[in-house]
C-alpha cells in the first residue's frame, strides 16, 4: 500500500465541493488529494512550494559547484586591467 505522505487528506470529490474550505483546515501544511483513498496529488501551499524550490535550486548549485571544484584545470593569471 503506497504511504500519504501529509497529515491531511481529502477526496477529490470534497476538494471539487470545498476548496477553499480545505486550504483553511489544513493551514500551512500539505494536503494528500486521495482517489480510490489512493493519493493522487498533493496540494503544497505556496510558501511551502516556493521554499522547496529554493532548497531544490541550492542543492543543484551546490552539486554544480562540487562538479567544478572535482575538475583539472590549470589557472590563469590575469590582471585586473585585463578584465
Amino acid at each position: 500500500m503506497q504511504p500519504i505522505l501529509s497529515n491531511y487528506s481529502a477526496s477529490i470529490t470534497e476538494l471539487k465541493k470545498s476548496p477553499t474550505q480545505i486550504l483553511e483546515q489544513a493551514g500551512d501544511e500539505v494536503v494528500a488529494i486521495l482517489n480510490h483513498n489512493v493519493a493522487s496529488a498533493y496540494l503544497v501551499p505556496s510558501k511551502t512550494y516556493e521554499k522547496l524550490m529554493e532548497m531544490l535550486d541550492d542543492y543543484l548549485l551546490s552539486k554544480e559547484v562540487q562538479n567544478r571544484l572535482s575538475e583539472e584545470f590549470t589557472p590563469i593569471k590575469v590582471s585586473l586591467d585585463e578584465l
